[in-house]
């Protein structure tokens, strides 16, 4: 169930890997359709609720010499940004894979607010969204990872739909539930919970 006890993750969805057609990933309609579908619904039901969810949006950053990311540049912006004015939607910015590594306090603050559940989906699913999900999972947060809602490149040894079910497999491993990003909106609306 969305509830003020969760947090929905939206990691990395940034224009160089999901908004120019020279760099993006190859499954970035897939995962642009899914990123709107899962916040219009996030979205929706908060409108509606007086104890709406947060929405974390994570946004990765780094230095010229190691990648695209610059702070400022048009490669380093939100394809999905928080809307304004919105307590429970905020900006988390990062510069390791790990969100909570960059941000110690991260998991304190989520606690204070109630929060034990993380829902978490975006780029790049063997990079940011599965140290993030393991962050989260060692903060002692209950984790669902939203399948077919993460994704990234193809590797040298395995195509992206490949390292999607490596990822998923290994979150699964360490506590996890991975459930379909359809079946857990689905869920949201019911007002149960599919990961339960």
């Amino acid at each position: 169930m969305l509830s003020s006890n969760t947090a929905v993750f939206v990691i990395d969805i940034q224009h160089d890997l999901l908004g120019d057609s020279q760099t993006e990933i190859p499954y970035a309609a897939r995962i642009k359709d899914a990123g709107t579908q899962i916040l219009s619904a996030v979205r929706q039901l908060n409108a509606s609720s007086q104890k709406p969810s947060l929405v974390v949006f994570v946004q990765h950053e780094e230095p010229a010499e190691s990648g695209s990311l610059v702070r400022g540049s048009e490669a380093w912006q939100l394809v999905f940004p928080p809307q304004s004015g919105l307590d429970h939607e905020i900006l988390v910015s990062k510069t390791t894979r790990d969100t909570f590594e960059t941000n110690p306090g991260l998991a304190t603050e989520l606690k204070a607010r109630g929060i034990d559940k993380i829902v978490a989906f975006g780029i790049q699913s063997e990079c940011c969204v599965q140290s993030t999900c393991m962050g989260a999972l060692d903060a002692g947060f209950q984790v669902t990872v939203l399948k077919g809602a993460h994704s990234t490149y193809h590797g040298s040894k395995q195509q992206a739909e490949e390292i999607e079910r490596s990822v998923e497999e290994l979150l699964r491993s360490r506590g996890a539930e991975v459930v379909e990003w359809e079946e857990e909106v689905r869920s949201w609306s019911a007002g149960v919970s599919a990961s339960a």
